[in-house]
């Protein structure tokens, strides 16, 4: 177990995206929920096990009741839960804080070009702060939409730091060739913010493009049917501390999971 979550930390270390995914994520009433942590880039990536040191808060919501996720240490799949009642699934993962150090410049500014994080990197340089071996603080807010059932019901807004929220249900939408989010930052709408999509089709191919939020926030996620989604966005601030060899700076990383039925 101890070399389980050794390789996790050190993989997520090196790697971007956490979201939470699925064999599948429309099920039957009655049948049981299989949701994995994921760690990777371009919605391929390796299952990270439950450990709850390395979790703030990890529940599900169907229908406005709450139930926290209570698996062992060490399990894979992270989740694994029967459903027994039609509606839509809110699955909800916050990490506790991880660091990371980055020993060249280059990798911090294919980071900063990449998520498109404003004028971090002249910052950087403007106060003087070293070009390597300096720190990150990092969070995850990670969410996945799972239909059950007949799907009924809303995704809503949890108040995590940093958060997507769905405006349209995936599996009743109507119009299915847009889906309509928010993103929202100290839940507040976040504008002119890049979001990553990540479309991948029943083979497993990924397709990855960008998007911007509006000025209050929305983005309309152009969808196909039998696809899942993964969309990602960041924000990148500066951390404050006054002790010895504290990170220099601090991201927040919201990711939503979901898909589009087949029509």
């Amino acid at each position: 177990m101890l070399c389980l979550f050794i390789f996790a930390a050190a993989r997520e270390s090196v790697s971007h995206e956490l979201w939470l995914d699925s064999n599948s994520f429309q099920i039957k009433t009655g049948k049981i929920l299989d949701i994995d942590i994921r760690n990777g880039e371009n919605f391929e990536g390796i299952n990270l096990s439950f450990f709850s040191n390395r979790i703030k808060q990890f529940f599900w919501v169907q229908d406005e009741k709450r139930a926290n996720v209570t698996s062992r240490m060490g399990d894979v799949p992270a989740m694994r839960v029967p459903m027994d009642h039609d509606g839509l699934v809110s699955v909800v993962y916050e990490s506790t804080p991880s660091f990371l150090i980055y020993t060249e410049w280059k990798k911090f500014v294919n980071f900063v070009k990449q998520k498109d994080l404003g004028d971090a990197l002249e910052r950087h340089t403007l106060n003087s702060w070293p070009k390597n071996r300096f720190k990150e603080i990092y969070h995850r807010y990670s969410k996945a939409l799972i239909g059950v059932g007949s799907a009924d019901g809303a995704d809503q807004n949890f108040g995590l730091a940093m958060e997507f929220v769905a405006l349209e249900n995936p599996y009743r939408n109507e119009t299915p060739a847009t889906l309509l989010v928010k993103l929202l930052y100290r839940n507040k709408p976040r504008a002119d913010a890049q979001v990553e999509v990540f479309e991948r089709n029943e083979k497993k191919e990924v397709r990855g493009f960008k998007l911007v939020t509006d000025v209050e926030g929305h983005v309309f996620i152009p969808v196909k049917g039998g696809h899942d989604y993964l969309i990602d966005s960041v924000v990148l601030r500066e951390f404050t501390s006054n002790e010895d060899n504290a990170p220099i700076w601090e991201s927040l990383w919201a990711t939503l999971t979901f898909s589009v039925p087949q029509k």
